[in-house]
């Protein structure tokens, strides 16, 4: 009985230990909410518009990183590619939340959403993968992964970023889509091919996704818990329910910052960007630097897609909802990196190994893509 009772107690602590920040999550809920009108009163001092900020965006990014931290359990109990696959939609129903927040919260924004997909993909295809091969190449001479896998991704995400981000400057002088039908036809087409893109990746091709060993078979993983899977299924659900909230109050101190203040449009968008791919850059650092380069592209590469096949059409959406335009189109520099990233891209993964010199050319490339932000 009384050792029953002790290893309850140490479950009941260990649980407290590792999951506080859910504690903390529902508590700066509560007290929004309990405080709201007296709490963002305030935002034309510099100080508190900057400890609001800091605030609500700590436990935004909190509870996004303990979701990746129960996603990245559930890949270890799953195997990929599915892991990856519950990680990516997570991550994705946090920007999307994040982007619709701000872009309805306050006056019209129609370059919020094109901002924050062009920082998401800069930051992770650039950044994270460029950090990821130089940390990955530095301890070992090369590393590597399923090219098979690398080439489905792109071979998406090339032609849905040219028809989301680049044809659009081609079609209306502003970068909008204008019309009606053409942005359903775009949401049609970006839902249609990554469904496409799900069922042979969970399905029949799901090999091409998974790291295999020596002799072509997948490597040995042992059978999948029930129990674990549902506790961190439901805990993964339980930090959403904060982000969910806290996401949309965060759009105040953004509005207020390029509404008031007048900071350029692009702000919200690199704010919203690195909200949402931090939690998966930090993960995708810690699979290469621990041998499993697979588990880094796969985390990389689908965020991408999923940012551009997913998060584009929900935005057409909830912009024609709304009635809030929005503009896709990229324009002078920011079309000239994106055409540059997508090609370095195809060449990195084209071999099947990566090494460190591939990971500073992507750090060279995200660095220019910082400057030009302050030196357009």
């Amino acid at each position: 009985m009384t050792a029953s009772l002790t290893l309850s107690s140490f479950s009941i602590a260990r649980f407290a230990r590792e999951e506080w920040f859910l504690g903390a999550g529902l508590a700066t809920s509560a007290i929004i909410l309990g405080f709201e009108d007296e709490l963002f009163a305030g935002l034309s001092s510099p100080f508190w518009f900057l400890l609001i900020f800091l605030w609500l965006f700590g436990a935004v990014l909190g509870s996004a990183l303990s979701v990746v931290r129960h996603a990245d359990h559930l890949a270890e109990q799953l195997g990929e590619p599915y892991g990856t696959l519950i990680l990516t939609l997570a991550i994705t129903s946090i920007e999307v939340m994040a982007i619709s927040a701000v872009m309805i919260h306050g006056e019209n924004n129609p370059t919020l959403a094109r901002d924050t997909l062009f920082a998401v993909v800069m930051i992770i295809l650039n950044g994270m993968v460029g950090l990821s091969l130089l940390i990955g190449g530095w301890r070992r001479p090369e590393q590597s992964h399923n090219m098979q896998g690398a080439n489905a991704y792109l071979g998406l995400i090339v032609p849905l970023a040219a028809l989301s981000l680049i044809l659009p400057s081609f079609i209306h002088a502003d970068g909008s889509l204008a019309s009606t039908p053409r942005q359903m036809i775009l949401v049609v087409i970006s839902v249609g091919l990554y469904s496409i893109f799900l069922m042979l990746q969970a399905g029949r091709h799901h090999r091409y996704f998974s790291e295999e060993g020596d002799a072509g078979h997948p490597k040995h993983r042992d059978p999948p818990r029930r129990g674990a899977i549902l506790f961190h299924a439901l805990l993964l659900f339980a930090y959403m329910v904060p982000v969910v909230y806290l996401v949309e109050q965060l759009a105040r101190p953004i509005d207020y910052i390029i509404e008031t203040v007048h900071a350029p449009a692009a702000v919200g968008g690199i704010v919203m960007a690195v909200l949402v791919a931090t939690p998966e850059a930090l993960s995708a650092v810690r699979a290469s630097i621990a041998n499993n380069l697979q588990r880094s592209v796969n985390i990389f590469l689908g965020s991408v897609l999923s940012t551009i096949g997913l998060t584009v059409p929900a935005m057409l959406l909830v912009a024609r909802f709304t009635n809030h335009p929005i503009t896709l189109g990229l324009q002078g520099t920011d079309l000239v990196m994106l055409t540059l990233t997508l090609a370095v891209s195809m060449i990195t993964f084209a071999s099947g190994r990566t090494h460190m010199m591939q990971g500073a050319v992507h750090l060279v490339l995200f660095l220019a893509y910082v400057l030009l932000i302050f030196q357009p």
